[in-house]
């Protein structure tokens, strides 16, 4: 993509949701890092632009990112991007960049030091700004400023609520401006979920999901997830948005008359009486699972554990009116991802996927920031971007490892121990 964007490398990828984000915004995202080939695949189908470098963070450079991104050494990096995995412990007589547990987000600092990019932002989780974990932001701050760069100490906690999503999702964001630059500030909300402010008022949980088809008696999509025999209703204000974005993204071309990520779950009888029978807005009182208000908003979406942390599923919320739990597709609507984004055809793949990613209208607003701040004035793009490579939709690990030419075995497998007997 040579059109004249400021340039954005996504570490921490996943499957996309801050690269979505950055590029509403007006960024070209060159490249995006990512250890999971799986989770490679997936990005790549959503972003067949953007260099995918397959790779534990660990093991690679600043260098090794230019070049495959074929930046020249004196070529600007606007800003770098992403949510490095982390526990944030401090350890008593230990700087909490010597305990190992925080060695990615030791690489994360490492590779914005050899990229030198004009502005950085790090996402986590709201849990590093609470108790002893605060020791962890200091030494952040310490380390980014003896890496030249200024950082905004007056740190945020955003809610993905008040930037335009129908869900509630907290999460820390930190700024940082290499010294000389123009600070970068934080997003003010947009929107408002109590409608007591001169808001635009929050979309609700219908506002997302209500035109999406009965997908109940769609059998063909256990088979494949994907359906061509589905009536869409009328889209609110919100889906069209998602969908006919007026923002600085690529257009994707895809086929807007078939349903995807829709594969439902298949309830045992006694769960279905007790989805039923769940008051809308309260938990079931079994599973927990937090059944939908069509009217106010979803719970937090989370992912679950990867393969080396037991694979289990996170809980999901429960359908509004279905008594069933959310498809892919209404979960990707409640992040904020429009109906051309695909995750991998597994619920379980698929789920976490979304839930591990940053709302793309959250990232959005922190990048529009970024972007005020280099003083850019970003167009709309003329090129367009076909979605057509389905099958990196459907990769296992062996097929996904062996296209990335990285070992099957870089996310540790699940470890099952043996049965005792007796």
């Amino acid at each position: 993509m040579n059109d004249k964007r400021p340039i954005g490398i996504d570490l921490f990828a996943g499957a996309g949701g801050m690269s979505l984000g950055f590029e509403k915004a007006g960024f070209n995202i060159l490249g995006a890092v990512e250890i999971d080939p799986v989770h490679c695949a997936v990005h790549e189908y959503n972003f067949p632009k953007t260099k995918m470098i397959c790779s534990d963070i660990c093991k690679i450079t600043g260098q090794d990112i230019r070049e495959y991104c074929g930046l020249k050494n004196d070529e600007a990096i606007h800003v770098v991007f992403g949510g490095a995995p982390c526990q944030g412990f401090s350890m008593i007589g230990k700087r909490t960049f010597d305990d190992p547990r925080n060695t990615l987000v030791k690489e994360y600092l490492r590779i914005v030091s050899e990229l030198e990019p004009k502005y950085f932002v790090f996402e986590n989780v709201k849990g590093l700004t609470l108790g002893k974990h605060r020791q962890f932001l200091e030494d952040f701050f310490e380390e980014t400023e003896k890496m030249g760069y200024q950082i905004e100490r007056q740190y945020q906690v955003l809610n993905a609520l008040n930037y335009g999503v129908p869900q509630s999702r907290e999460r820390l964001f930190l700024l940082g401006w290499r010294k000389g630059l123009k600070p970068v500030k934080y997003p003010l909300p947009t929107h408002n979920a109590k409608n007591k402010m001169d808001l635009k008022p929050t979309p609700t949980v219908f506002d997302a999901i209500g035109d999406l088809p009965d997908i109940e008696h769609l059998d063909e999509l256990f088979e494949n997830d994907y359906s061509e025999n589905v009536i869409f209703g009328e889209p609110s204000e919100y889906v069209r948005n998602l969908n006919s974005p007026d923002d600085y993204s690529y257009i994707r071309v895809y086929n807007e008359k078939v349903l995807t990520s829709s594969t439902r779950t298949k309830h045992l009888e006694i769960s279905i009486e007790r989805f039923k029978n769940t008051e809308q807005g309260k938990a079931e009182t079994i599973s927990r699972f937090f059944k939908l208000s069509p009217t106010g908003h979803c719970n937090t979406l989370r992912a679950g554990t990867a393969s080396d942390h037991g694979a289990h599923t996170s809980p999901r919320p429960i359908h509004p009116y279905k008594p069933r739990c959310i498809t892919n597709r209404e979960a990707l609507r409640l992040h904020s991802y429009p109906d051309w984004f695909r995750v991998h055809v597994t619920k379980w793949h698929g789920f976490r996927q979304i839930g591990n990613s940053v709302p793309p209208l959250l990232a959005k607003a922190v990048a529009s920031e970024v972007i005020k701040a280099l003083q850019y004035q970003p167009t709309k793009p003329k090129k367009k971007i076909e979605l057509y490579k389905d099958e990196l939709l459907s990769f296992n690990m062996s097929k996904a490892s062996l296209k990335f030419n990285v070992s099957k075995n870089v996310i540790p497998q699940r470890n099952r121990k043996k049965a005792k007997n007796g």
